[in-house]
């Protein structure tokens, strides 16, 4: 399974580039699943419901099935949070796992720029940035610049980048 990011500040559009890059990926025939990094606390669960209250309970897991999804919640209860490659290990194996957030993992990514936003650029300082997309000309860079809004050219740059050659 190849793996790659996307790092930027709060506001940058990572989400945004994504939910229109999955879809042109998956339109090439790869295979695409994410995982995002949350700062805050945020919970996928809703008071009332049974596996909430699972949970408020005291279960370290609970996993809730349906005939369109099922999913798992696992409460840290003060452990420390997993590390991004514990995570991977969890997930099941597709073509590409794109991951949103997670700006100090060692894997390769791009980072998403707008000077808009007033934030300076992760690169230099994170040396598995590997291309800045951005949506204005970059200055001096010796790491490839891509347009923020040619969803085709990055998902180009993603594939030949983790060599996906059946794409």
């Amino acid at each position: 399974m190849k793996v790659f990011g996307f790092a930027g500040w709060s506001g940058s559009g990572k989400t945004t580039l994504l939910c229109k890059l999955i879809p042109e990926l998956v339109s090439r025939g790869v295979s695409v699943s994410t995982l995002k990094h949350a700062h805050h606390n945020f919970d996928v669960d809703k008071p009332g419901k049974d596996s909430y209250e699972h949970r408020q309970a005291g279960a370290s897991e609970v996993m809730i099935s349906s005939g369109n999804r099922w999913a798992l919640m696992h409460e840290l209860r003060g452990a420390e949070e997993p590390k991004v490659e514990e995570l991977i290990d969890k997930m099941s194996p597709v073509d590409l796992l794109l991951i949103e957030g997670f700006k100090k993992s060692a894997h390769p990514k791009l980072e998403i720029h707008r000077p808009a936003v007033g934030k300076p650029l992760l690169y230099p300082d994170d040396p598995h940035v590997v291309a800045i997309a951005c949506d204005q000309a970059l200055g001096d860079t010796p790491l490839p610049g891509l347009d923020l809004n040619d969803v085709g050219g990055i998902a180009d740059f993603i594939i030949a980048h983790c060599g996906l050659a059946h794409a």
